[in-house]
């Protein structure tokens, strides 16, 4: 492309500048790889955006839709439906876990956290505890780009020019270095105490204030942090003591990254509301989905007069293109076992485990964390200099031929759960010479 044609596109989450200076363009998708606009090979170890669990160019999710958009492309969902959104809500409700049983859709993660976020208020408005206005989020925690989700999110750079608009305070983040450094699986120290540090927030805050508490089961953009061992359950434990919601963002976790359909399954906590988006349709369509308990459900409901209950909703809520890819997708989830092919002690979880972990000792690196198919490798920060590590080693990864993701100094791997031993050789072996190229 010449640069001309590059100019009308704003990019997200990319420095433009550099970018158009020097692209990097993906014409196509198999498999596990990306093809390139000069027709190289590229291994995708991130699962395009953590969203293509089962791989990329799947018929049966591409027929799907393509069926779809012949018999009805699209659908008001104000005040109308069609049948395909409520078979795959029941399927949904089925999947979950505990009483999750109703399902509200969006069209990405970011809007399934705006949803969330005023599901909890609506919840305690209907109960008559209207002083509920408050949000617990956590610090590098990544909940989207919307004004909802930048305020309960901990990402400094993602607020710093926008403000914070709702009232929200923030649990520290469970990176500890010092302790947990190079953990297989769930860190083993520090999760009931970090957890405790929200007892502080309540007593700060009075509980009579706290709509909802909202975490990733694993961080991810804030730089892959799988929760040490007894946080969730004693974070669940201070929600219920106290009247709180607890939303998990499980728009990264869901679908199978951790062994499970969910997280929450994976580690035995069941949130009031959980939101999902990326795996839903294998990122072959835009949606997400809201999942929450019946208990905020019918107090909604049950709470308001007559007429719309919830004055919410989207253009494309429950899309019936979107829904039929994300039918298709769970079918392709269940026929291949792919929900429980990341189970963190299967044998492609033990051999990427295994081979990650065999970077330790290199130059640079500080940290290695995985929990079954999502995984970071932390490097030092430049002594002296301005930037960060990751992108440098980003840069010489795609070049040989490996797709990674840049978080500040580490990176970032999350890979399709149709990953297979070879690409974990070649991950391993193309990682651990970027390494050395960066540090040597």
């Amino acid at each position: 492309m010449n640069q001309q044609s590059l100019n009308a596109h704003w990019m997200p989450f990319t420095p433009n500048k550099g970018f158009k200076a020097s692209p990097r363009m993906l014409t196509g998708a198999k498999g596990m790889y990306w093809t390139t606009d000069d027709n190289r090979q590229v291994l995708d170890m991130t699962a395009g955006l953590w969203c293509c669990n089962a791989g990329h160019g799947n018929p049966h999710i591409a027929e799907a839709i393509a069926r779809q958009a012949r018999e009805l492309d699209y659908a008001p969902c104000f005040g109308f439906g069609h049948p395909l959104a409520f078979e795959l809500s029941e399927r949904l409700a089925d999947l979950a876990p505990g009483n999750l049983n109703k399902v509200f859709y969006t069209n990405s993660g970011s809007e399934s956290v705006e949803t969330a976020l005023k599901m909890a208020l609506a919840y305690h408005h209907a109960r008559g505890d209207r002083g509920r206005q408050l949000f617990i989020g956590r610090e590098r925690g990544y909940h989207g780009v919307n004004f909802g989700g930048i305020s309960v999110g901990g990402i400094t750079g993602n607020y710093k020019a926008f403000g914070q608009w709702l009232p929200t305070d923030h649990l520290s983040h469970t990176q500890d270095l010092s302790r947990n450094a190079f953990s297989r699986g769930l860190p083993l120290h520090g999760g009931v105490e970090m957890a405790n540090e929200l007892e502080k927030l309540i007593h700060l805050h009075d509980a009579s204030r706290i709509a909802a508490v909202i975490i990733e089961p694993i961080t991810g953009a804030g730089g892959v942090l799988p929760p040490p061992v007894g946080y969730l359950k004693r974070i669940r434990e201070i929600c219920d003591q106290h009247g709180i919601v607890l939303i998990f963002d499980e728009v990264i976790c869901g679908f199978g990254r951790t062994g499970n359909a969910f997280a929450s399954q994976t580690f035995d906590v069941l949130p009031d509301i959980m939101t999902t988006a990326k795996g839903l349709t294998n990122g072959a369509a835009p949606m997400g989905a809201v999942l929450c308990g019946d208990h905020i459900h019918d107090a909604v409901m049950e709470g308001s007069a007559a007429g719309v209950e919830f004055y919410h909703g989207y253009t494309y809520s429950a899309h019936p293109l979107a829904c039929a890819a994300a039918m298709a997708t769970m079918d392709v989830y269940e026929q291949e076992g792919l929900y429980q092919r990341g189970a963190a002690n299967g044998d492609i979880s033990q051999y990427f485990e295994q081979g990650l972990h065999s970077l330790k000792g290199l130059p640079g690196v500080i940290d290695i964390r995985n929990y079954s198919l999502i995984a970071a490798v932390e490097f030092e920060a430049p002594a002296g200099k301005t930037g960060s590590t990751g992108p440098g080693v980003q840069t010489n990864a795609w070049q040989q031929g490996l797709m990674l993701r840049s978080l500040g100094d580490a990176i970032a791997m999350s890979p399709p759960l149709i990953m297979e031993k070879e690409h974990v050789d070649q991950t391993i072996g193309i990682l651990e010479r970027c390494i050395r190229q960066q540090f040597d």
